[in-house]
């Protein structure tokens, strides 16, 4: 590329100049390219272990002039081609024009100006992106690019000088880790380590320090492990591996590749060495630790933090914390953990303000809110910009985000659209709306609501707001039916809680801006009484927010998803009987009404997750304390962001977090944890505890308040709660000798937790029902279980949680990968003649197209090609140019050039469903009956390779006699239909009328069809002359890379003068009007009769006196010639016009059994191993321009059964098609390939030899 002209003041060290010219010196660097010696492989090394081979390229140019001893350097290359271009321009461009120039510093004047002039013009077309990346961050990218073969869609995030252990040998170099990939390389003394890994094959990625590898980073794959050590700073190196492990998982979940964020504010200044994406994904880390800490949504984005105080009225102090600021909140956290913590909406904000400052209060900031609270903060280091920020984003908030009428925002679709109606609404309040929604909460345009059901107006609506279940919970509904009852010391009790709850109010405010403290989490730990449960969910949830912002959006989202009938609803009314069936309030219609709607909403909200087992247990519960529209809005807090991917079809969430509570156990437990992993049992118990929460394993009432809990402190409640369950069963466990023992030990504890102090009536538990025993034991009070939970392992932290769930995503995921691996190998092993080994390599490779098409880019995107609800068999598909790539990988029908047409045909034959997309199991289908069928399977292929649909009428010759063969081609298969339909009875016109109106072979045909049907040679359709040459063709090219040659190319050349005049016969037989059955039985008898009709040797009287037969054997000579000769072409091949001199016309071995049809119109020699095709226009000038301008004809055709036993009779053919070929030389050169696809590298040193001459 060219650069901005510098001064080089040493031109000849280390570099060796290669061109040369009165005005500029093309050089290349020592240890680049071939020789050097010993200088060159410590140039190298130095270069790589000191990364100045990032900076400088291998070559550059320079401008000088005369006798003057400096040099300018005016560009650099990474590969001769490159740098070749730019010299070449120079010489045409510049060379001339300088030879006008008098004076030097002229000529350098000029030259430096044209280079900067160039530059700036290319600077014009660059995006934007890579011109936020520092200059030398962009050339190790392009050298990443050089070393590994990536192509322009791989983008680098960062690289770092480190150590890979190779045995026991530290390779000093550089690891560059990119958006797909993690890459090493290193040059040290002529020793080249090259290493590609893709995050989606990490299965372990870990942070440790042993006396053999002194703090390193150790990467796991299925095949091997990784070390590197010696990093300037391990600690965000493994922090950012960590990210991009991770978006490879989310990748293999949801199919989606990474998408950059475009709506990142630009830095002031460019930074070094931290490209764009660096830059983006630390600013998604932060993201994603300010919404779990303040319960935020998806598309919330932190702005800035800044450290500050907060006066808190409660305390009458000023607490040190920061104050973080996003486009719709401004949140305060203290730095004491639990000493205070504030949210407070900019929907909600009336004033802001700067205070005047004191000695006392430096830089104050008061903030008012709607609801008459101030809250003040101080010591604030810019407070000025803060103000504005805060400012802009208040003239950016709207009241409401969404209203009726407006696009519904759902989950796992499209972003682009839904935002339309606020960017009008923005633009009303003349405010410029320039955020974009975040791409992990995307929208689709909506959907007109359905038409009602049969015997119901259509303006009738599912939902409105005067249902019961509209207006208040359903727990409070069934209390005012039920007469009063004085529950004496227990109601008291939770009349105090209410009050303890108020007085927290007028103290801490109510609301969302009420702050947060150590005295609220008391309070929660207490009990949450039941008047305001569901008030309280809402609000430490952050549902609430939410729910204020999207006024209307539930009402209308039922009324399009209710009336809709898919997999989802079918499975939700299946299970809305089975929600806790034991309560009164789901015993009738309104609650299961209410549970259908909001379950319903949801799955159509959010395809990607449905419905799943387990919600409706948590969706009933939330259902009593809450509205429909408030419990909708927990359920989607819940699915979306406190158990993240808990209830997609996999139950990804829920089996990592039991990966959690295993290592948990083995760390607290050490013990126990041994014993139980003897019994197999920890997994097997506490997948239902995180599902639903405790509430399907445990006495309602009691469970009810772990949900409370759970909603003010998050997941880690219920990993506390886990471990206190087992620490109490700890000796009764330790005694158990096998799984089920075990369970019945936990099941009967947690049946007995119960909660002493509700007031509601008892709800007979279901599972405690089902449990016995001879003396039943001791009642367990929740609260103390709570208790001693937060004494014995309350130290657990969230972000520790996190780290150990990212740890445990890894092995889940490529564990679900391993195991979708194994069910598609077995669904398709009876079908395949492939072992299971090969099957499995197979669908590696597959896979691996598949999920590299997701960041690469491809004909149609990942969504389309990735359905997670079909059977794993189809879940993965590849189109066209990625099953092209495969086939030319370990296809065994190599046919040079042409292997690209063959795999489109085959392509196409297999996509029967014609989307543009195959399967597993088609792919290996097709791959199947190459490798492992017998001739007659293998030819059959083949022969349906040269018909429609495989055979596309692009592909033929002539357009007009393609039309006419497809309309032959239906007359010729509807005759055939006809003839099979008689079942050989000889039935007259007559009878078929009569069958046709009898309804029992109606019946019959119908049963008929629906049997499985195994295709025979019989069924197959009749070949045209066209498609004969093209089948010709293929055969011919794919003989051209074989041992035996020449050997199958007369075989190949007899079977088709064979075959030709075997369709001239049939033809008249045909036109003559003869009976059909005459034609039928050729094939039977064509083995016979075809020495015997057809002697190999003809002379030139029989070919000429049937013109029209030679010119139809001439077409099948010029396309073997044309195979041939676009195979290969021998430079000294001899170019003989009128189809060789006479001695070649006299020669013996072209007049021989293998001769190709008669003498004068094909000729092939195999005494020499350069042999061209002659054309086939020798034997005269008039015959010859008849030949040339004869056409396929339309009324020619032959069978498969024709074209079988033709073959047959030609052994080279036979052995060709019967030798077994092994695929698993190619499956291990493809696995010893680089992950990647390589890129065409630099010209070699032979070719710039070329080029120079």
């Amino acid at each position: 590329m060219w650069i901005t002209p510098e001064e080089v003041l040493l031109a000849n060290a280390l570099w060796v100049s290669e061109r040369a010219n009165p005005f500029f010196i093309l050089q290349r660097r020592k240890g680049h390219g071939k020789g050097g010696g010993i200088t060159g492989l410590l140039v190298g090394t130095l270069d790589v272990v000191l990364d100045s081979s990032a900076r400088v390229a291998p070559y550059r140019i320079l401008h000088q002039t005369g006798d003057s001893q400096i040099f300018w350097s005016i560009a650099c290359g990474s590969s001769r081609k490159e740098i070749t271009e730019h010299w070449e321009w120079l010489e045409a461009n510049l060379l001339q024009t300088l030879s006008i120039f008098d004076n030097e510093d002229d000529i350098t004047t000029f030259v430096k100006g044209k280079i900067q002039g160039i530059m700036a013009e290319e600077n014009k077309c660059r995006k934007a992106q890579e011109d936020e990346d520092s200059g030398k961050f962009r050339e190790a990218e392009l050298k990443m690019r050089k070393l590994f073969g990536m192509p322009e869609e791989e983008k680098l995030v960062n690289y770092y000088s480190c150590s890979y252990w190779k045995g026991r040998v530290p390779r000093q170099g550089w690891l560059y880790l990119t958006v797909n990939h993690l890459c090493f390389y290193s040059f040290l003394l002529g020793k080249e380590v090259t290493l590609v890994v893709q995050w989606t094959d990490v299965t372990q990625l870990e942070k440790n320090a042993t006396l053999v590898f002194p703090e390193s980073v150790r990467v796991s794959t299925r095949d091997t492990q990784h070390f590197f050590s010696m990093f300037l700073n391990i600690n965000d190196t493994f922090k950012l591996m960590e990210q991009l492990a991770n978006i490879a998982m989310r990748q293999l979940l949801d199919n989606e590749g990474f998408a950059a964020d475009r709506s990142l504010p630009k830095p002031c200044k460019t930074l070094k060495n931290v490209s764009a994406l660096k830059r983006d994904l630390d600013a998604r880390a932060k993201n994603e630790r300010y919404r779990a800490l303040f319960r935020l949504t998806q598309d919330e984005r932190l702005d800035g933090h800044t450290d500050c105080t907060l006066w808190t009225p409660f305390a009458k102090m000023h607490v040190v914390g920061q104050m973080f600021v996003s486009n719709n909140y401004i949140c305060f956290a203290s730095r004491e953990e639990d000493l205070c913590q504030l949210i407070i909406p900019l929907r909600e904000v009336s004033i802001v303000e700067k205070a005047d400052s004191s000695s006392v209060l430096p830089s104050p900031l008061s903030i008012s809110t709607k609801n008459k609270m101030t809250f003040l903060f101080a010591n604030l280091k810019d407070r000025d910009f803060l103000v504005q920020r805060i400012s802009d984003f208040l003239q950016r908030t709207p009241d409401r985000l969404w209203s009726e009428g407006d696009q519904l925002p759902l989950s796992g679709q499209s972003v682009s659209q839904s935002f339309s109606r606020w960017s009008r609404q923005l633009a009303d309040l003349a405010v410029s709306h320039q955020e974009t929604p975040s791409p992990t909460t995307p929208t689709f345009p909506s959907t007109p609501p359905p038409v009602g059901g049969a015997g119901e107006p259509p303006q009738q609506r599912h939902y409105n707001p005067d249902l019961p279940t509209a207006k208040q919970g359903l727990l409070r509904i069934y209390h005012k039916e039920a007469p009063d009852e004085d529950m004496g010391p227990k109601a008291t009790k939770e009349k105090m809680k209410e009050e303890a709850w108020n007085i927290h109010f007028f103290e801490y405010g109510r609301g969302v801006c009420m702050y947060r403290t150590s005295k609220t989490r008391e309070l929660v730990l207490s009990g949450i009484p039941e008047s305001l449960r569901g008030e309280l969910w809402l609000l430490f949830s952050g549902a609430l927010n939410e729910m204020a912002t999207h006024p209307g959006y539930y009402a209308e989202l039922v009324e399009q998803a209710m009336g809709r009938c898919t997999l989802a609803t079918e499975e939700i009314e299946r299970d809305l009987h089975r929600s806790m069936p034991e309560h009164h309030a789901f015993q009738n219609e309104m609650g299961i009404a209410a549970l259908r709607r909001v379950l319903t909403a949801y799955a159509y909200r959010n395809p990607n997750i449905g419905y799943c087992q387990a919600m409706n247990i948590v969706t009933s519960v939330l259902l009593l304390y809450c509205t429909e529209e408030e419990a909708f809005w927990l359920l989607v807090a819940l699915c979306e962001r406190m158990l993240p991917d808990y209830y997609n079809t996999r139950v990804v969430g829920a089996l990592v977090d039991q990966g959690v509570f295993e290592e948990l156990t083995r760390e607290c437990l050490p013990l126990l944890y041994e014993h139980m992993q003897e019994l197999g049992v920890i997994s097997t118990i506490s997948l239902s505890w995180f599902l639903t929460l405790f509430l399907s394993v445990m006495p309602f009432h009691s469970a009810v308040l772990l949900v409370d809990c759970f909603f003010y402190e998050g997941i880690k409640v219920i990993f506390q709660v886990s471990l206190a369950v087992l620490h109490a069963n700890m000796e009764q466990l330790m005694a158990c000798h096998d799984e089920g023992e075990a369970m019945t030990i936990l099941g009967r504890y947690l049946d007995n937790v119960v909660n002493k102090q509700t007031v509601s009536p008892p709800i007979p538990h279901l599972h405690a029902l089902l449990t016995s025993g001879d003396e039943p034991p001791p009642e367990i009070d929740v609260f103390e279980l709570i208790k001693a939970s937060y004494e014995k392992f309350g130290s657990l932290r969230a972000d520790v949680i996190e780290q150990m769930r990212f740890k445990q995503r890894l092995k889940v995921i490529q564990s679900l990968e391993d195991t979708a691996k194994r069910s598609v190998v077995r669904a398709i092993m009876t079908e395949s003649a492939f072992s299971i080994e090969e099957l499995e390599e197979l669908y590696v490779l597959f896979k691996a197209k598949h999920i590299m098409s997701c960041y690469w880019g491809a004909s149609s995107t990942a969504a389309e090609r990735h359905d997670p609800s079909l059977p794993y068999l189809e879940q993965y598909r590849i189109d066209l140019g990625q099953f092209g790539q495969l086939f030319a990988a370990l296809g065994p029908w190599g046919c040079g050039i042409h292997t690209a047409t063959l795999a489109s045909r085959l392509f196409r034959l297999l996509d029967q469903n014609k989307d543009g997309l195959i399967n597993f199991k088609e792919f290996v289908t097709g791959l199947s009956g190459m490798y492992h069928g017998d001739m007659t399977e293998k030819l059959k292929l083949l022969y349906k390779l040269h018909l429609p649909p495989a055979l596309c009428p692009e592909e033929a010759e002539s357009a007009l006699e393609a039309t006419q063969f497809f309309t032959d081609e239906d007359t010729l298969q509807g005759e055939e239909v006809k003839e099979s339909g008689d079942f050989g009875n000889g039935d007259s016109e007559d009878k078929k009328e009569e069958k046709v109106k009898d309804y029992k072979y109606y019946l019959r045909m119908w049963a008929k069809e629906k049997e499985p049907k195994k295709e025979t040679i019989k069924d197959l359709p009749r070949i045209n002359q066209e498609q004969f040459i093209e089948l010709c063709k293929t055969l011919y090219n794919m003989f051209s890379e074989d041992s035996l040659e020449q050997e199958l190319y007369h075989a190949i050349a007899t079977v088709a003068s064979l075959l030709l005049r075997i369709g001239e016969v049939g033809k008249k037989f045909t036109n003559n009007g003869t009976n059909k059955k005459v034609l039928e039985a050729q094939p039977q008898a064509q083995p016979t009769q075809a020495p015997q009709l057809h002697p190999p040797v003809a002379g030139p009287e029989e070919s000429d006196s049937n013109g029209e037969g030679s010119s139809r054997q001439a077409l099948i000579c010029k396309a073997l010639a044309e195979a041939q000769l676009e195979t290969a072409v021998p430079p000294a091949a001899p170019s003989s016009g009128n189809g060789g001199s006479d001695e070649e016309g006299k020669d013996d071995t072209s007049v021989s059994s293998y001769s190709v049809v008669s003498a004068g119109e094909l000729q092939c020699e195999d005494i020499a191993d350069d042999t061209v095709l002659i054309g086939c226009d020798g034997g005269g000038n008039g015959a010859g321009d008849r030949r040339r301008g004869s056409a396929p004809d339309a009324d020619w055709s032959i069978t498969f059964e024709q074209v079988l036993a033709s073959m047959l009779t030609e052994p080279a053919l036979v052995d060709y098609f019967e030798k077994k070929q092994d695929i698993q030389g190619k499956m291990a050169a493809c696995k010893t390939q680089r992950a990647v696809e390589r890129q065409v590298s630099s010209s070699s040193d032979h070719e710039l030899a070329q080029l120079s001459t």
